[in-house]
């Protein structure tokens, strides 16, 4: 594990008052957090990256056993994904009160903090395989699968709800080892895990024909073995610092508390997206199809924005514990920087790549022509989306979470009523995409950057308070 930083600065927690005035030495301060957020984000991109191919393998094996499995597959995932989502608050809330720690050079009560979120996370991951096993069946047919695919999805489902321990765990891991400054180790963890899930499904879905089954069974034992080498890791740094592994009933319930404000602020954004695919469904199947892929695109994009996120959260964490408030806003600025120029960069790829994106996804003429303006929106957006990404970590690197919880309520207040007017006003899915990525981007943006300029997040000591 990697040593903490020290800090001669007051740790006593408190707002902070330094008035946004800059770290002296610009140039230095500057080329200092490029250095640390490229460290980090780079390799956060990775990970990220590397995640969803555990689907896509999944995808690419069952897809030739037959579309009854595939179509399973595709229902038992959509379920998975979204269950799964919902507890990200378990890698989110894990960074920033790890990271703090390890500012105020505590790493002992740093490590210990991150084994109560392990411990949260293991038993909402029981919670979930108790609850999710016997109504499996019954969360099939509630998405209308059809006769022939719901037995694959049904066997899916259940085989890979055994596997939720072990992704929730690896969750809140990857938060103990990004609060810990280490986005590495997640990074090689990811990469032979996508690699052992490739080989061990091909191997029991065909070697040892066991079907779908197969490719559940290969990646529940790829999960657990990442959620082994994880536990290894941490295990290792907490015998080496003299931190506790025993689960602390105060702890476990102060990581829950912390991680519920972002729970509703998951939920909440799951609500925005859930309004968006319902209004493009009205539209009718050329739209949704259309909106169905540049949502692909959409989350693709948000990868390379979120690993600076991932970065802000970890960095902003770690100087509000040391107690350094004026390095704390330098860096913000600094990431707000580079979510402006990454979104550019990202915009200006999208526009020019419109016409080679198009037969990637469909050769139907009729869903490139919806496509294009769409990826317009997308394209003129993305500076904006960059924006809200990185100041979306901030904020929960420094523990904001009550107010993230509250502006994502405030911007679904106001996605909602302007989506469902799109099909009674007579717009298409460029109008509802510019409500996706125009109304509802612009607004998180201005509920963050108003947040970000009030200096209230600054809040610096080990425990936030």
């Amino acid at each position: 594990m990697p040593a903490s930083p020290s800090s001669s600065r007051d740790r006593s927690p408190r707002p902070a008052d330094d008035g946004g005035a800059a770290a002296p030495s610009r140039g230095r301060g500057t080329r200092r957090h490029d250095r640390e957020i490229l460290a980090l984000a780079l390799p956060a991109f990775g990970a990220l990256v590397a995640e969803p191919l555990f689907l896509m393998a999944d995808s690419a094996i069952v897809g030739h056993l037959g579309t009854p499995q595939l179509a399973g597959l595709g229902v038992a995932a959509a379920l998975l994904t979204t269950g799964v989502n919902v507890f990200v608050f378990l890698a989110y809330a894990t960074t920033a009160a790890v990271a703090r720690r390890v500012g105020a050079d505590e790493l002992p009560a740093a490590i210990r903090q991150g084994m109560d979120g392990i411990w949260l996370a293991l038993l909402l991951g029981l919670c979930v395989l108790a609850v999710g096993y016997p109504v499996a069946p019954a969360l099939v047919d509630a998405f209308g699968t059809s006769a022939t695919a719901a037995p694959h999805a049904v066997t899916y489902l259940r085989v890979s709800l055994l596997g939720i321990p072990a992704m929730l765990i690896v969750l809140a891991a990857t938060g103990v080892l990004r609060g810990l400054q280490d986005t590495r180790t997640p990074l090689y963890v990811a990469i032979g895990g996508f690699t052992a899930n490739g080989l061990l499904n091909f191997a029991l879905v065909y070697g040892a024909g066991w079907g779908i089954a197969g490719s559940a069974w290969g990646t529940v034992i790829a999960q657990c073995a990442m959620a082994a080498v994880y536990l290894g890791v941490v295990v290792r740094g907490a015998r080496r610092h003299g931190a506790s592994l025993r689960p602390d009933a105060a702890g476990i319930r102060a990581c829950a508390q912390a991680g519920a404000p972002l729970l509703v602020r998951t939920l909440s954004l799951r609500a925005v997206l859930l309004i968006a695919t319902a209004v493009a469904a009205r539209l009718g199947d050329v739209p949704v199809a259309a909106h169905q892929i540049t949502l692909t695109l959409w989350s693709l994009l948000a990868f390379a924005l979120d690993a600076i996120a991932i970065a802000g959260q970890a960095i902003i964490g770690r100087y509000l514990g040391a107690g350094d408030a004026v390095g704390a806003r330098a860096a913000c600025r600094r990431m707000v920087q580079w979510g402006i120029a990454s979104g550019v960069v990202l915009g200006v790829l999208v526009a020019l790549a419109r016409p080679l994106i198009l037969p990637l996804f469909t050769s139907d003429p009729a869903v490139h022509a919806a496509l294009l303006p769409v990826l317009l929106v997308v394209a003129v957006t993305q500076p904006i989306a960059g924006v809200v990404f990185v100041l979306d970590g901030v904020l929960m690197g420094a523990g904001d979470g009550p107010y993230l919880a509250w502006a994502m309520l405030a911007v679904l207040a106001v996605f909602a009523p302007v989506a469902l007017l799109v099909p009674t006003l007579g717009g298409g899915l460029t109008a509802l995409w510019w409500t996706v990525a125009g109304v509802m981007m612009a607004t998180r943006m201005v509920t963050l950057w108003w947040r970000a300029r009030s200096g209230r997040w600054v809040v610096t000591g080990s425990v936030r308070v």
